[in-house]
């Protein structure tokens, strides 16, 4: 079955409903083994790359990533296009629910032409590679004024295997509360869905917006890598 397909099939009653009620959705086994090895073969060639971020240059913690350049390889793109539809009607209802007048469009094309309109022009899919000691400090992908509010990474390794360590860390930060922390484990060929910036909570007296940064635990041994897209083009 194609990368296509699978995304269609998946249960996004249930991802839907994860992400307005957690911030995020774990999905089992998106992409096979042979995906996830091929994905990572690619790390060596360059000429897929637009940019190569060394993370400790800009204190952003311990390792590397690269930015893909357009086109992107056939695998990314069409998860980015075919996952982008299922996540517009997630982000509008959040848009609701906070009382914002802001609406995402429906296909991935109608977004990037917006960020364009912005003059925010360069892909921000990209490759990520940690080794024994790397890590990466909390954060949030926006990279320009227009941003979509969701996004997703899958891991390329296998925890346990090839590396050991490295969790991925979502902390929510409620106002006039202390930050908690989630700690999650995806397999190799996971994908994890989550939140960019922020997402709606529901309290007492209505919805109220939630502020959520990600990053990554120190890898204690092994290499892990993984693959992030962002729907959002960069300035």
């Amino acid at each position: 079955m194609g990368i296509k397909e699978r995304i269609a099939g998946l249960n996004w009653a249930g991802i839907s409903n994860a992400m307005d009620n957690k911030g995020y959705a774990l999905v089992k086994n998106v992409l096979t083994a042979d995906e996830c090895d091929a994905l990572s073969s690619q790390y060596a060639d360059e000429q897929l790359y637009r940019k190569t971020i060394v993370m400790e240059h800009h204190q952003y913690g311990l390792g590397e990533y690269k930015y893909f350049k357009y086109p992107l390889p056939m695998l990314v793109q069409q998860l980015r296009e075919s996952v982008y539809p299922k996540l517009a009607p997630i982000a509008n209802g959040w848009m609701q629910y906070l009382n914002k007048e802001q609406r995402f469009p429906d296909t991935l094309e109608e977004l990037l032409h917006r960020c364009h309109e912005h003059e925010q022009l360069r892909p921000t899919p990209l490759i990520l590679q940690y080794t024994q000691g790397g890590y990466n400090a909390m954060h949030q992908d926006l990279y320009g004024e227009v941003f979509f509010p969701m996004q997703l990474v899958f891991i390329l390794d296998e925890p346990g295997r090839d590396y050991e360590g490295g969790e991925f860390i979502l902390m929510e930060q409620k106002p006039r509360a202390q930050s908690r922390a989630m700690v999650l484990k995806p397999a190799k060929g996971d994908m994890l869905l989550f939140t960019t910036s922020y997402r709606p909570a529901k309290g007492s007296t209505g919805y109220h917006r939630v502020n959520m940064k990600h990053g990554v635990g120190e890898i204690t041994a092994g290499k892990r890598r993984s693959m992030g897209i962002i729907f959002h083009d960069a300035k």
